[in-house]
Protein backbone atom coordinates (compact mmCIF):
# COMPACT_ATOMS: atom_id res chain seq x y z
CA UNK A 1 0.00 0.00 0.00
CA UNK A 2 1.25 3.45 -0.90
CA UNK A 3 1.48 5.87 2.03
CA UNK A 4 1.78 9.61 2.39
CA UNK A 5 5.22 10.80 3.38
CA UNK A 6 5.37 11.67 7.08
CA UNK A 7 6.06 15.35 7.65
CA UNK A 8 9.23 16.16 9.57
CA UNK A 9 7.82 19.54 10.63
CA UNK A 10 4.59 21.00 12.03
CA UNK A 11 1.89 22.42 9.75
CA UNK A 12 2.76 25.96 10.85
CA UNK A 13 6.53 25.52 10.59
CA UNK A 14 6.85 26.94 7.08
CA UNK A 15 5.24 30.27 7.90
CA UNK A 16 5.35 33.03 6.80
CA UNK A 17 6.21 31.49 3.42
CA UNK A 18 3.54 28.75 3.37
CA UNK A 19 0.68 29.22 5.83
CA UNK A 20 -0.70 26.66 8.24
CA UNK A 21 -4.22 26.55 6.77
CA UNK A 22 -2.84 25.83 3.31
CA UNK A 23 -0.57 23.12 4.68
CA UNK A 24 -3.38 21.40 6.58
CA UNK A 25 -5.71 21.49 3.58
CA UNK A 26 -3.04 20.55 1.06
CA UNK A 27 -1.61 17.61 3.01
CA UNK A 28 -4.61 16.32 4.94
CA UNK A 29 -7.22 16.74 2.21
CA UNK A 30 -5.75 16.92 -1.30
CA UNK A 31 -2.74 14.66 -0.78
CA UNK A 32 -4.66 12.19 1.36
CA UNK A 33 -7.36 11.86 -1.29
CA UNK A 34 -4.86 11.27 -4.09
CA UNK A 35 -3.16 8.60 -1.99
CA UNK A 36 -6.42 6.82 -1.19
CA UNK A 37 -7.58 6.89 -4.80
CA UNK A 38 -4.22 5.71 -6.15
CA UNK A 39 -4.29 2.68 -3.87
CA UNK A 40 -7.84 1.94 -4.99
CA UNK A 41 -6.82 2.16 -8.66
CA UNK A 42 -3.81 -0.13 -8.15
CA UNK A 43 -5.92 -2.72 -6.34
CA UNK A 44 -8.11 -3.09 -9.43
CA UNK A 45 -5.12 -4.29 -11.46
CA UNK A 46 -3.46 -7.36 -9.89
CA UNK A 47 -0.57 -7.17 -12.35
CA UNK A 48 0.57 -3.98 -10.60
CA UNK A 49 0.89 -5.65 -7.21
CA UNK A 50 4.33 -5.09 -5.74
CA UNK A 51 5.38 -2.51 -8.31
CA UNK A 52 6.73 0.86 -7.24
CA UNK A 53 5.01 4.06 -8.28
CA UNK A 54 7.94 4.77 -10.61
CA UNK A 55 7.52 1.41 -12.32
CA UNK A 56 3.80 2.01 -12.77
CA UNK A 57 4.33 5.48 -14.23
CA UNK A 58 6.99 4.30 -16.68
CA UNK A 59 4.59 1.69 -18.08
CA UNK A 60 1.31 3.59 -18.16
CA UNK A 61 0.98 3.12 -21.91
CA UNK A 62 0.63 -0.63 -21.30
CA UNK A 63 -2.65 -0.10 -19.40
CA UNK A 64 -5.24 -0.68 -22.11
CA UNK A 65 -8.32 0.60 -20.30
CA UNK A 66 -8.39 4.38 -20.68
CA UNK A 67 -10.30 5.03 -17.44
CA UNK A 68 -7.93 2.87 -15.41
CA UNK A 69 -4.89 4.48 -17.02
CA UNK A 70 -6.20 7.96 -16.25
CA UNK A 71 -6.98 6.99 -12.65
CA UNK A 72 -3.42 5.78 -12.21
CA UNK A 73 -1.94 8.83 -13.93
CA UNK A 74 -3.98 11.45 -12.09
CA UNK A 75 -4.11 9.93 -8.62
CA UNK A 76 -0.70 8.28 -8.80
CA UNK A 77 0.83 11.54 -9.90
CA UNK A 78 -1.00 13.37 -7.13
CA UNK A 79 0.35 10.90 -4.59
CA UNK A 80 3.93 10.80 -5.85
CA UNK A 81 4.33 14.47 -6.70
CA UNK A 82 3.05 15.59 -3.32
CA UNK A 83 5.25 13.09 -1.47
CA UNK A 84 8.25 14.70 -3.14
CA UNK A 85 6.94 18.23 -2.59
CA UNK A 86 6.32 17.87 1.14
CA UNK A 87 9.48 15.84 1.74
CA UNK A 88 11.75 18.48 0.21
CA UNK A 89 10.41 21.35 2.30
CA UNK A 90 11.77 22.36 5.69
CA UNK A 91 11.82 25.43 7.94
CA UNK A 92 15.55 24.96 8.49
CA UNK A 93 16.86 23.33 5.37
CA UNK A 94 20.16 24.17 3.70
CA UNK A 95 19.58 27.12 1.37
CA UNK A 96 21.72 25.88 -1.53
CA UNK A 97 22.86 22.50 -2.88
CA UNK A 98 26.37 21.18 -2.41
CA UNK A 99 28.51 18.31 -3.65
CA UNK A 100 27.63 16.36 -6.77
CA UNK A 101 24.27 18.06 -7.24
CA UNK A 102 25.81 21.52 -7.07
CA UNK A 103 28.41 20.44 -9.64
CA UNK A 104 25.69 19.10 -11.96
CA UNK A 105 23.71 22.33 -11.63
CA UNK A 106 26.78 24.43 -12.43
CA UNK A 107 27.61 22.20 -15.38
CA UNK A 108 24.12 22.49 -16.88
CA UNK A 109 22.98 25.98 -15.91
CA UNK A 110 26.17 27.82 -15.05
CA UNK A 111 25.13 28.68 -11.50
CA UNK A 112 22.58 28.00 -8.81
CA UNK A 113 21.03 31.43 -9.37
CA UNK A 114 20.40 30.61 -13.02
CA UNK A 115 18.77 27.32 -11.99
CA UNK A 116 16.41 29.24 -9.68
CA UNK A 117 15.55 31.57 -12.55
CA UNK A 118 14.83 28.65 -14.87
CA UNK A 119 12.70 26.85 -12.28
CA UNK A 120 10.78 30.01 -11.49
CA UNK A 121 10.15 30.64 -15.19
CA UNK A 122 8.88 27.06 -15.62
CA UNK A 123 6.53 27.49 -12.65
CA UNK A 124 5.22 30.84 -13.80
CA UNK A 125 4.92 29.73 -17.41
CA UNK A 126 2.83 26.65 -16.65
CA UNK A 127 -0.66 27.53 -17.84
CA UNK A 128 -3.26 26.47 -15.30
CA UNK A 129 -2.59 23.65 -12.87
CA UNK A 130 0.68 21.75 -12.89
CA UNK A 131 4.26 21.54 -11.69
CA UNK A 132 7.75 22.82 -12.36
CA UNK A 133 10.52 20.26 -11.92
CA UNK A 134 14.20 19.80 -11.34
CA UNK A 135 14.94 16.27 -12.50
CA UNK A 136 17.96 14.00 -12.86
CA UNK A 137 18.90 10.91 -14.85
CA UNK A 138 21.21 8.00 -14.06
CA UNK A 139 24.14 9.76 -15.74
CA UNK A 140 23.90 12.59 -13.22
CA UNK A 141 22.49 15.12 -15.66
CA UNK A 142 19.85 17.58 -14.47
CA UNK A 143 17.08 19.40 -16.30
CA UNK A 144 14.22 21.82 -15.67
CA UNK A 145 10.76 21.12 -17.09
CA UNK A 146 7.08 21.62 -16.36
CA UNK A 147 4.09 19.29 -16.45
CA UNK A 148 0.36 19.82 -16.61
CA UNK A 149 -2.01 18.54 -13.94
CA UNK A 150 -0.42 15.71 -11.92
CA UNK A 151 1.91 14.45 -14.64
CA UNK A 152 5.63 14.24 -13.97
CA UNK A 153 8.88 13.53 -15.84
CA UNK A 154 8.78 9.82 -15.03
CA UNK A 155 5.55 9.47 -17.01
CA UNK A 156 6.77 11.75 -19.77
CA UNK A 157 10.13 10.02 -20.32
CA UNK A 158 9.18 6.43 -19.42
CA UNK A 159 11.41 6.60 -16.38
CA UNK A 160 14.54 8.06 -17.96
CA UNK A 161 14.25 11.22 -15.85
CA UNK A 162 13.12 11.40 -12.25
CA UNK A 163 12.14 14.56 -10.36
CA UNK A 164 14.17 15.59 -7.34
CA UNK A 165 12.34 18.86 -6.63
CA UNK A 166 8.87 20.02 -7.63
CA UNK A 167 7.07 23.34 -7.32
CA UNK A 168 3.33 22.73 -7.06
CA UNK A 169 1.51 25.46 -8.98
CA UNK A 170 -1.99 24.15 -8.54
CA UNK A 171 -3.96 26.96 -6.93
CA UNK A 172 -4.64 24.85 -3.85
CA UNK A 173 -0.91 25.12 -3.04
CA UNK A 174 -0.93 28.88 -2.66
CA UNK A 175 -4.26 30.63 -3.27
CA UNK A 176 -5.37 31.02 0.35
CA UNK A 177 -2.32 33.14 1.11
CA UNK A 178 -1.15 34.54 -2.22
CA UNK A 179 -4.46 34.73 -4.14
CA UNK A 180 -3.58 35.15 -7.84
CA UNK A 181 0.01 36.23 -7.16
CA UNK A 182 1.78 33.06 -8.23
CA UNK A 183 5.14 34.88 -8.56
CA UNK A 184 5.09 35.75 -4.86
CA UNK A 185 4.44 32.11 -3.94
CA UNK A 186 7.22 30.84 -6.20
CA UNK A 187 9.67 33.32 -4.69
CA UNK A 188 8.62 32.27 -1.18
CA UNK A 189 8.96 28.58 -2.05
CA UNK A 190 12.73 28.85 -2.33
CA UNK A 191 12.94 30.03 1.30
CA UNK A 192 11.73 26.63 2.53
CA UNK A 193 13.42 24.18 0.15
CA UNK A 194 15.51 21.60 2.00
CA UNK A 195 18.48 21.13 -0.35
CA UNK A 196 19.83 18.31 1.83
CA UNK A 197 16.72 16.32 0.90
CA UNK A 198 16.98 17.27 -2.76
CA UNK A 199 20.57 16.02 -2.73
CA UNK A 200 19.40 12.74 -1.18
CA UNK A 201 16.99 12.20 -4.07
CA UNK A 202 19.69 13.10 -6.59
CA UNK A 203 22.23 10.71 -5.05
CA UNK A 204 19.75 7.82 -5.07
CA UNK A 205 19.26 8.28 -8.80
CA UNK A 206 22.94 8.38 -9.70
CA UNK A 207 24.13 5.62 -7.31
Amino acid sequence: MFEQVKLSYEFNALEPYIDEVTMVTHYSKHHATYTKNFNAAVEKLPELSGKSAEEIFAQLDKIEDNAQRNALRNNGGGFYNHNLYFDTLSPKGKNAPEGKLAAAIDRTFGSFEVLKEKLSAAALGQFGSGWAWLSANANGDVMVSSSANQDNPIMETKGEWRPILGIDVWEHAYYLKYKNLRPDYVEAFFHVVDWDKVEEYYNKIID
